[in-house]
């Protein structure tokens, strides 16, 4: 045997084994980036991947919010409102298939960015929106809710980043939940301050009030 068949010989094992070591390293960092409770992307997980699709001018940003949530876990218990919450996320990652990506950002909140391949985003959140308010199948009691979803088009803002279209999408979901519409988008319509926002009025730690960010939303 020479002496490079022996080099090569003596390294496989090494190599392997490093090989192996890669994957693990992958799973557990994956495994980290996931909500234990829903499986889908935690925040940080989330961010990374939808950066990445927001390179895409179909992409699309939504957010949903479960409705009277609080409401639900102390009328019926935690364990009928995490129940809901896996439903939730279930169906939200079918909705978006594996093009898109859905995440749990904390509590009853959850994002997701989805490509709109023909231009019918309103059409297929409209549908989402009323798969997402379904009850679910076998709870008993039968948990009854609706969700409110804000969502945005990256194209129309192609200066925005992730950061940016969410707190559009965060304020046109507010003021669907506000006005009880179940969904809005927000786009180029009219602009308007959405003092009535989840994010006007809020403090900070020394107390004193914040602006408004203002958004343009259309129903």
């Amino acid at each position: 045997m020479n002496t490079l068949a022996t080099i090569v010989l003596s390294v496989l094992p090494v190599a392997g084994g490093w090989t192996a070591h890669v994957r693990w390293l992958r799973g557990r960092l994956d495994t980290a980036r996931r909500d234990p409770l829903t499986g889908l992307f935690t925040r940080d997980g989330f961010t990374r991947r939808a950066t990445v699709l927001l390179r895409d001018p179909r992409a699309v940003v939504v957010l949903a919010d479960v409705d009277k949530f609080k409401h639900i876990n102390d009328t019926y218990g935690h364990a009928a409102g995490d129940t809901l919450l896996q439903a939730t996320a279930d169906r939200l990652a079918h909705h978006v298939g594996r093009s898109g990506v859905a995440g749990r950002l904390g509590g009853d909140e959850f994002a997701a960015v989805l490509m709109d391949d023909h231009g019918t985003a309103a059409d297929l959140l409209t549908m989402l929106h009323g798969v997402l308010a379904r009850p679910v199948v076998g709870q008993d009691p039968a948990v009854h809710t609706t969700v409110s979803l804000g969502w945005v088009r990256a194209a129309d803002f192609p200066t925005d980043d992730l950061s940016g279209l969410l707190r559009r999408a965060d304020e046109a979901m507010y003021a669907a939940k506000q006005a009880r519409t179940g969904m809005r988008r927000a786009g180029l319509g009219r602009l308007f301050a959405t003092v009535t926002g989840r994010r006007a009025g809020r403090t900070t730690r020394a107390g004193t009030h914040q602006p408004a960010p203002v958004a343009a939303a259309v129903a």
